[in-house]
């Protein structure tokens, strides 16, 4: 091979450091979101002075802060549904489709990954206000299922191709139905990348800001929205701990696909 890692000598050492300190980059301010949230100080003050469960004790005895949560998760679990869906269904045509048109297909159904984020914001609540949909929990799915399409249909695309379809095949010529087959056959061989789709689908609803904030209404708000809303308002440490929440959750699913996806593949 043209470049072999176990033969880079002291090049290895070079480039498992820059590995630690682009990581030390990326996660630092994470960690000191989460420090900041047990601090006792009234502020968002670093190094804390104290260390408080107070913040976490005030979040969750705010109805507003829970409504927001609660909300996040009923559409981001819609969502995630919705995604799936259309994922399996647009994967099947775009792994086992016979058409012209098969990549321009798959490139304006992965457009949502390389699209700015406020250019479709901005795009889909101009539209949205048109239908009315704007501040409505469908207008929030159908914005959200946009933007964690291509995070459904990418894990699901790649396991599909994996897939021998000899064996859907052989199952058909034993008398099942073309149906049958993929409901018993190809589906079940398939579902670390359903599952991983529906993570990547939830966690993209989730996180998401940019465009909650242009949907979101006074009687309906994300989490991350009320976050954005508070950081404008009071800077407290329960923001610390709203987002320390956000993330912990976040981590928490990513690490259950990881053992689930290990289970599966044993």
């Amino acid at each position: 091979m043209l470049l072999d890692y176990d033969r880079l000598g002291w090049l290895k050492v070079a480039l498992l450091a820059l590995t630690a300190l682009v990581a030390a980059f990326l996660l630092l301010p994470v960690v000191f979101i989460v420090l900041l949230s047990f601090g006792s100080s009234r502020w968002l003050a670093f190094p804390p002075p104290g260390w408080t469960l107070k913040w976490y004790q005030e979040l969750f005895a705010d109805p507003s802060w829970i409504e927001a949560a609660l909300t996040s998760a009923r559409i981001a679990t819609m969502t995630a549904i919705l995604a799936v869906a259309i994922g399996l269904l647009a994967s099947f045509a775009l792994v086992r489709g016979q058409f012209s048109g098969r990549e321009i297909l798959r490139g304006l159904l992965l457009t949502p990954m390389v699209l700015p984020v406020v250019v479709f914001a901005i795009a889909i609540y101009a539209f949205f206000l048109r239908l009315g949909l704007g501040g409505t929990t469908i207008g929030f799915v159908v914005a959200h299922t946009v933007l964690a399409l291509p995070f459904a249909i990418i894990p699901i695309a790649t396991a599909l191709e994996g897939f021998d379809k000899s064996i859907e095949d052989a199952a058909i010529v034993c008398g099942a139905s073309p149906l049958q087959a993929k409901l018993r056959i190809t589906l079940p061989s398939i579902r670390i990348g359903i599952f991983s789709a529906a993570i990547f689908s939830f966690l993209a609803s989730w996180d998401e800001v940019v465009v909650a904030i242009f949907m979101a209404s006074p009687t309906l708000q994300t989490l991350p929205v009320k976050i954005w809303g508070s950081l404008r308002s009071d800077l407290t440490p329960v923001i610390a701990a709203a987002s320390s929440l956000l993330v912990a959750l976040t981590l928490a699913l990513m690490i259950v696909t990881a053992l689930l996806r290990r289970k599966l593949q044993t």
